[in-house]
């Protein structure tokens, strides 16, 4: 890329929103806004059950927790700030805070990807070793890998911080985008960004594209002992139990997958489409997350009912 002779950097960039859909904006912004009032409050009352029943502590519940915090995170890191175009063309945005927004967009994804990592082995343990779970997933070993799960998200993207601060931004400072993405980012710089394509690449294929590979491979081992029980109840029991977890794991995956092959073969799908599918990849699994594991699993159900409809008992 040819280098701006005048040497200026911008430290200051505008996000666009949806270009091509600016006069759409007002309206795009509702379901924007409801996604994530219901992810808000979805999540949060389900952290709020998890941690004040007793009965729900457990390493299921508590993984489904951490989860919850992560789509927190998630979905208030890019919604405000897609709200704030959309309703006051409020774009700008400082180099700072670009590099902020993404570095907690990308280390969340990634935790969450390990969660549902984790989640699949608990139910592994749960139906392949169900008298030794308990003493297997004790409290302090929950503690250890929601650590580690944690530590390995931030810790595999805090590098890429110092990767876009050594770059030159000095071609265009317009992103049309609703939030900041690491190569989204750097491709507006004039210097070789080739290190940060190899460092992006190799930080999804031993994140995410291995959590994936080991997720199957805990299903395959499930579906191998569940389908080897003598009881025909005992194998819908165990199938059941998995039910909110697959769900997850499709909602979490599916729009990701779909949006890269998107993405590398669909050259002639508009642009606005492109930054559509990013946001439904942030917005929906927030959203969608409480309202499957409220719908299918009955422990829930019951303390939902109590804490919402207690008083006018």
């Amino acid at each position: 890329m040819p280098f701006n002779h005048t040497g200026v950097s911008h430290t200051v960039f505008r996000l666009l929103g949806i270009p091509g859909l600016e006069d759409q904006h007002m309206w795009i912004s509702i379901p924007f806004c409801i996604s994530y009032v219901i992810a808000l409050l979805g999540n949060s009352l389900l952290i709020f059950i998890i941690l004040t029943t007793r009965s729900l502590h457990e390493p299921m519940y508590l993984f489904l927790c951490m989860l919850a915090g992560a789509d927190v995170v998630l979905s208030t890191s890019t919604v405000p700030q897609a709200l704030a175009i959309f309703w006051f063309h409020a774009g700008e945005i400082s180099l700072d805070r670009c590099i902020t927004q993404l570095f907690f967009i990308h280390s969340t994804f990634i935790s969450e990807s390990g969660i549902l990592l984790v989640m699949a082995f608990d139910r592994y343990v749960a139906i392949c070793y169900p008298l030794r779970y308990t003493a297997i997933l004790t409290c302090g070993l929950i503690g250890k890998i929601g650590v580690i799960v944690f530590l390995r998200s931030y810790g595999m993207i805090f590098p890429i911080i110092f990767l876009l601060k050594r770059l030159t931004f000095c071609q265009n400072n317009i992103i049309p985008h609703t939030f900041c993405e690491h190569i989204g980012l750097a491709k507006y710089a004039c210097n070789d960004i080739q290190v940060n394509i190899w460092y992006g690449f190799s930080v999804l294929m031993s994140t995410v594209v291995l959590d994936v590979v080991l997720i199957f491979v805990s299903y395959v081992l499930i579906l191998h002992a569940v389908f080897h029980m003598s009881s025909q109840h005992a194998r819908h029991k165990a199938l059941h139990t998995c039910g909110s977890h697959i769900c997850v794991i499709i909602l979490f995956y599916g729009p990701g997958i779909f949006t890269t092959l998107v993405q590398r073969f669909g050259h002639h799908i508009p642009l606005h489409i492109h930054i559509l599918l990013a946001n439904v990849c942030i917005l929906a699994p927030p959203m969608l997350n409480p309202i499957i594991y409220g719908i299918k699993t009955k422990q829930i159900q019951e303390q939902v009912v109590h804490v919402l409809f207690a008083k006018q008992k």
